[in-house]
C-alpha cells in the first residue's frame, strides 16, 4: 500500500468476461478493514448492494480460522470498485502485473461479506494473519449502479453443497469422522446410507441419510473427547440396532419393499432415530448396562404407525401425523426406554409427565 502515491498497489491478473476487464488481486487481510467499509446496519434492503449482515454466522466462521489457523481455506471474495484503477503489466503476457487503485475509491463486496467480518474478527485474536492475503476479484463499477444485480448474478445459480456431502469430506470435524467410520463399519447403514442427499424421495434405494446419522451421532456423543473409545461404541451401538430392528431385516431379505416400510412403520422416520440417539446417549452414561442385552428388546417392539396407543401424542401426533420436535422426539425416547424395561428416571418421568 502506498500511502505517498495516495494509491493501493496490489499484484494482480487481468482478465475479461462479458467483454468487461476484472481483476484478481492478491490483498493481505489486514488491509480488508481500511478498504471494505461496512454498510450501516439500519440501510433500507433497496439501497444496499448486499444482503443485512448476519451476525449469528460470523462467531462459526472466525472459530473456523482459529482452530484450523495452519489449514483453514476460503475461495475469493468479489468486489466492484467506484474509482480510478489502473493496471501495469509485467513481463510478456500482459495480463499478470500490478494493479493500482485511488485510496479515494469506494470498495464493495459483492459476495463474501461473511467470510471478510469473520477474517477481521480472527485478526482480533490473532495479529499474525494480518500479513496473510485472500484472492479478491475486483470489477469496474461506476457509481456502484451494478452491485445489486451482481449479488442477484452471483448467487441466483448458486447450490449450497447438501449436509450430507459436506460430513462425507469433511475431515477435521470429529463426529463426521466417526458418523463415516460408523457407516463404512455396520454393514446395514454402509448398505443403506445415502452420502450426497439430504432428503430421500419416497421410492429412494437408501434408506438413510449421512447428515441424520451425523446429527443422530451427536446426540449420542455429545462431545467427542476419546474419539478411538467412543468411535467403538457407536459401532457396537448400530450394530446391535440394525441387528434387532424387524422390519429392516425383513425389507433386506426382500420380504417387505421399502415402500411400505416407510409408510406403514415409524421406524425410519427422524423422530425414532433421534429417540434412539437419546437413547444411545443414555446407554453409553450407564456402562455397567448390558449393551447387548438393553437392545435386544427392540425386536419386540410394534413399530407399526397404526400402533396408536403406543406412539401417538409421541412419535405420531394427535391428527396422525408423524412428530418432527424435541418434545415428540423426548416422549418417543421415554416410551422406547418403557418398552425396553429400562429405568426411567425421576426428571425423565416428571418431565414425560409434564408434555402428556
Amino acid at each position: 500500500m502506498g500511502g505517498e502515491s495516495m494509491f493501493y498497489r496490489f499484484p494482480a491478473m487481468k482478465g475479461v468476461q462479458a467483454n468487461r476487464e476484472y481483476f484478481v488481486c492478491m490483498i493481505p487481510l489486514g488491509v480488508l478493514s481500511k478498504i471494505f467499509v461496512d454498510e450501516p446496519s439500519d440501510t433500507l434492503p433497496e439501497f444496499r448492494a448486499q444482503r443485512k449482515l448476519n451476525e449469528k454466522r460470523i462467531p462459526e466462521i472466525e472459530r473456523y480460522i482459529l482452530d484450523n489457523r495452519n489449514s483453514y481455506v476460503f475461495s475469493a471474495l468479489t468486489a466492484s470498485v467506484d474509482g480510478q484503477i489502473f493496471f501495469s503489466p509485467m513481463g510478456k503476457s500482459g495480463d499478470i502485473g500490478e494493479l493500482e487503485i485511488d485510496i479515494s475509491a469506494t470498495f464493495l463486496i459483492n459476495d463474501g461479506q461473511h467470510r471478510k467480518a469473520a477474517i477481521l474478527e480472527a485478526i482480533e485474536s490473532d495479529e499474525s494473519l494480518k500479513e496473510e492475503t485472500i484472492s479478491v476479484v475486483l470489477y469496474r463499477d461506476q457509481g456502484l449502479a451494478n452491485s445489486q444485480q451482481m449479488f442477484t448474478d452471483l448467487n441466483k445459480h448458486a447450490i449450497n453443497a447438501s449436509k450430507s456431502l459436506n460430513t462425507l469430506y469433511d475431515s477435521k470435524d470429529p463426529m463426521a469422522v466417526m458418523t463415516k467410520h460408523v457407516v463404512s463399519q455396520v454393514p446395514f447403514l454402509r448398505k443403506y446410507t445415502d452420502k450426497e442427499k439430504d432428503n430421500l424421495a419416497q421410492y429412494a434405494a437408501k434408506l438413510f441419510t449421512l447428515n441424520v446419522l451425523y446429527d443422530v451421532n451427536k446426540r449420542i456423543i455429545k462431545s467427542p473427547v476419546d474419539i478411538k473409545g467412543e468411535t467403538e461404541y457407536l459401532v457396537f451401538f448400530w450394530t446391535l440396532v440394525t441387528a434387532n430392528m424387524r422390519e429392516w431385516n425383513d425389507m433386506d431379505r426382500g420380504e417387505l419393499s421399502k415402500k411400505e416400510l416407510r409408510e406403514a412403520y415409524i421406524s425410519l422416520r427422524g423422530i425414532t432415530l433421534h429417540a434412539f440417539g437419546k437413547l444411545g446417549n443414555y446407554l453409553f452414561r450407564h456402562p455397567e448396562l448390558e449393551l447387548g442385552k438393553c437392545l435386544a428388546g427392540l425386536a419386540d417392539i410394534d413399530w407399526s404407525r397404526s400402533n396408536l396407543e403406543c406412539w401417538q401424542n409421541r412419535a405420531i401426533t394427535d391428527k396422525g401425523r408423524i412428530n418432527r420436535n424435541e418434545k415428540g422426539i423426548f416422549l418417543t425416547y421415554v416410551q422406547i426406554k418403557r418398552l425396553l424395561q429400562l429405568t426411567i428416571e425421576p426428571e425423565e418421568a416428571a418431565r414425560e409427565k409434564q408434555l402428556l
